[in-house]
């Protein structure tokens, strides 16, 4: 069974690369492209304010990338400043990108979800009143954190770091695509977004997907897969090793009953 990594390029080739370690047949398939953003002065703007700072909340591991390639000369993260990552990919980032850990703000390990609720739950005891808040994301986003921590007091701004664009598969993707619907039954899609699962709809808009299973890294992922018609949806841990596990399962147990939720 061949999985397929859905995740921006960004991340979907090192996924593939510790998956297939694992002993997982996986390919990658972008579904959402990742630009850069048409003006960056406000993201490079951005950098002179983080003093002022009380958190800075990334959405992505793509939202650091960007906001870091923004940086000027000389700049660094301030001490006291807390950066706020949603799960451990965009932690990772951070840390790659010089931020101290004892600055980052995140979900525990073993979190039930990887989401801004989860985040939330690590930030909940502190006074907001009167605090900024800085969210890096992409164009659009939701906005959920946001609103909350602006109920707690806080002013939160936002700053755009790239852009979500549609997915231009070459050649090769066309490939990866047309095997995925000509054989279901041999593949298993991995998205880590709802927005990777829209994609299918411009990119195959005949297809059928009742007989296609899926992996989703959250509830709202596995909903939106539902929605279009996959056969079969089961949630699972966004680590490659939880994923490995959840493919052999899969296949041994195929066609047989959902596995519900499988964590490391």
């Amino acid at each position: 069974m061949r999985v397929i990594v859905t995740r921006p390029a960004l991340q979907a080739l090192p996924w593939v690369a510790r998956l297939q370690a694992l002993g997982v047949d996986a390919v990658a398939l972008p579904l959402i492209d990742i630009a850069p953003v048409e003006d960056g002065t406000p993201l490079t703007a951005a950098w002179s304010t983080l003093a002022a700072q009380a958190l800075v909340m990334f959405v992505s591991a793509n939202a650091v990338a960007h906001f870091f390639a923004a940086r000027p000369p000389g700049a660094e993260w301030p001490g006291g400043v807390l950066a706020g990552s949603t799960g451990p990919g965009t932690s990772a980032a951070l840390r790659d990108a010089g931020v101290d850990p004892v600055w980052i703000a995140e979900p525990p390990a073993d979190a039930a979800s990887f989401d801004s609720e989860a985040l939330w739950a690590r930030l909940s005891h502190l006074d907001w009143t009167g605090r900024q808040v800085l969210v890096v994301r992409g164009e659009h986003g939701r906005d959920w954190l946001a609103d909350t921590l602006r109920e707690r007091g806080a002013a939160v701004g936002f700053v755009s770091a790239y852009r979500r664009l549609p997915p231009l598969l070459d050649a090769r993707g066309q490939a990866v695509l047309a095997a995925a619907l000509a054989e279901p039954e041999r593949h298993l899609w991995h998205f880590s977004s709802s927005e990777a699962v829209g994609r299918l709809t411009g990119l195959a808009p005949a297809a059928g997907w009742r007989g296609s299973g899926a992996l989703a890294s959250h509830p709202r992922i596995a909903e939106a897969a539902r929605a279009l018609g996959f056969g079969q949806v089961d949630v699972v841990a966004v680590q490659p090793e939880a994923v490995a596990a959840a493919v052999a399962q899969w296949a041994a147990a195929a066609p047989g009953p959902s596995i519900q939720s499988l964590r490391p």
